[in-house]
C-alpha cells in the first residue's frame, strides 16, 4: 500500500493567526492535525506534495489592478462581472490592460466555476504571508530526514492575468503561459499511488478546484483512492455552503471523506 498526501495551500496567509492577509477560520487548527498526522504516519507516507499559493502584488484578483468608475479604489472581497466591466463601473488602472481583461472576463464566466474575486493582496512571493504554516513545515522537514525524500514543492499562480484555484491548471489558461495549463505529470504523480490523502486551504475554493480538476482527469480513474481529510480543511468564510456542496459531491462520486483520527494506526 503506497501513500501520498498532498497539502494544498498550506501557507500562512490563509490560517487564522496574527498577520494573515486572507485567514480563514479553523485552518490553524487544520494544519496542526496535519502536521500531527505526518509525524505519526510519517513510515507510511510514500510522498508528500506541498502547493503553494504564489502571487506578485500587481494582480488581475487584487486591489491594486482596478479603480471603480469614479476613481475609487476596489475593496478586497468585491466580484467584478463580465457585464459590470463592459459597462465602465469598474476599469484598470493600467487602460492598456482593458481588452486583456474583458476576454478574461468572459472567458471565465463562460466555464462557469467562478466570477472574479478581488481578494487581499495574499501569498505574495518573498513574504511571511507566503511561507508554510510553522508546524506543518517542521513535520515535513522531519519525514524528508526520516525517509530521505523530498517533498514536492507545486507553486501555481504567478500568472497575473488569470486566477489560479487549482494546483492543476489555472481557471482561463493561457496558451502562451504552460505553467497555466494541465500540470500532467504532476496529475500523473498523484496518480500513481495506491492512497491519496488530501487536506488543506481552503475547502471553498482551491481544494475544491483542486479536486474537481484531478477528478477530471485522473488517469487510472480511480477516485476511491481519493481520500478527504475534512478536519484537514475549511472554507472561506461567507462559502460555507459552497464547501459543504463540493464535500457531498465527491462523496457521491466515490470519494472518501475521513478523519484524520481515523487515518492514524
Amino acid at each position: 500500500m503506497t501513500r501520498h498526501l498532498l497539502i494544498i495551500d498550506p501557507q500562512n496567509d490563509f490560517c487564522d493567526i496574527h498577520g494573515a492577509s486572507l485567514p480563514v477560520a479553523g485552518a490553524d487548527a487544520d494544519l496542526h492535525r496535519i502536521a500531527a498526522l505526518i509525524r505519526a504516519e510519517s513510515a507510511g507516507l510514500d510522498a508528500i506534495t506541498v502547493t503553494l499559493d504564489t502571487h506578485r502584488r500587481l494582480d488581475i484578483a487584487h486591489p491594486g489592478f482596478w479603480f471603480k468608475a469614479d476613481g475609487a479604489a476596489v475593496p478586497p472581497f468585491t466580484q467584478i462581472t463580465a457585464a459590470q466591466l463592459r459597462a465602465g463601473e469598474f476599469r484598470p488602472r493600467d487602460a492598456s490592460a482593458l481588452p486583456r481583461a474583458q476576454a478574461y472576463l468572459d472567458a471565465l464566466e463562460a466555464r462557469g466555476r467562478y466570477t472574479l474575486m478581488v481578494w487581499p493582496v495574499h501569498c505574495e512571493l518573498g513574504s511571511w504571508g507566503h511561507n508554510i504554516h510553522a508546524e506543518v513545515q517542521a513535520a515535513v522537514v522531519a519525514w524528508q530526514l526520516q525517509r530521505q525524500r523530498h517533498v514536492q514543492f507545486v507553486l501555481k499562480g504567478m500568472n497575473p492575468w488569470t486566477e489560479h484555484y487549482s494546483a492543476l491548471q489555472a481557471e482561463v489558461p493561457d496558451p502562451t503561459d504552460p505553467g497555466t495549463q494541465l500540470n500532467q505529470s504532476l496529475v500523473e504523480r498523484l496518480d500513481a499511488c495506491d492512497e491519496l490523502w488530501i487536506a488543506g486551504e481552503a475547502s471553498s475554493h482551491c481544494v475544491k478546484a483542486t479536486v474537481e480538476d484531478l477528478v477530471a482527469h485522473l488517469p487510472s480513474a480511480n477516485v476511491g483512492k481519493l481520500v478527504l481529510i475534512e478536519d484537514g480543511m475549511s472554507p472561506v468564510g461567507g462559502f460555507e455552503a459552497q464547501a459543504a456542496d463540493f464535500l457531498a459531491r465527491m462523496r457521491a462520486q466515490g470519494l472518501r471523506i475521513a478523519r484524520s483520527s481515523e487515518l492514524s494506526t
